[in-house]
């Protein structure tokens, strides 16, 4: 039997937003522990050129809810990106977990050929859903979901590869 287009993705982007939510609850508890101000880890960037962990977790969440949206030829909600607290982007992530899970396979059939169209400058792109499931969506979402992980160890959050893949 052949893998379907919703088992290549809806089911990967719920276990990745379980494990940068695992991750996240560990950031917030490693600020109280060392009694920093959590804002010190919600603000940090790899980079002066990268966005900060909230635009991370933004982008990975639109990531996810858009690729849903776009194979199932539905509208993608839309989610205000003021995120400013480890709570609040655990929030965000439950939110876009909530909109996944309504997603059922039988909404992505038959997705693999359907047309995909993305605003991306300097002119739009457009992919079948297969190409675009598989090489822009899921790339982009794990980009995001790296680098939210990358920021936290990089300040010293005691996580490592088992937490990024949820393993026990």
């Amino acid at each position: 039997m052949s893998l379907s287009m919703y088992e290549a993705s809806i089911p990967v982007f719920l276990r990745a937003f379980g494990n940068l939510s695992a991750i996240l609850d560990k950031g917030a508890a490693f600020a109280q522990a060392q009694g920093m101000d959590p804002s010190d880890l919600i603000q940090t960037r790899l980079v002066a050129d990268m966005d900060p962990l909230p635009a991370q977790v933004q982008r990975a969440s639109d990531s996810a809810k858009g690729c849903a949206a776009r194979l199932a030829g539905i509208e993608m909600p839309s989610f205000a990106d003021n995120e400013a607290t480890f709570p609040e982007l655990q929030e965000r992530i439950a939110r876009t977990v909530a909109f996944l899970k309504t997603i059922q396979p039988a909404q992505l059939e038959g997705s693999d050929t359907r047309i995909v169209e993305l605003k991306l400058r300097p002119e739009p792109v457009k992919f079948d859903g297969k190409s675009y499931l598989l090489g822009f969506a899921l790339p982009n979402f794990f980009f995001h979901v790296t680098t939210a992980y990358d920021i936290l160890r990089h300040k010293g959050v005691p996580i490592g590869k088992r937490d990024y893949l949820g393993l026990p």
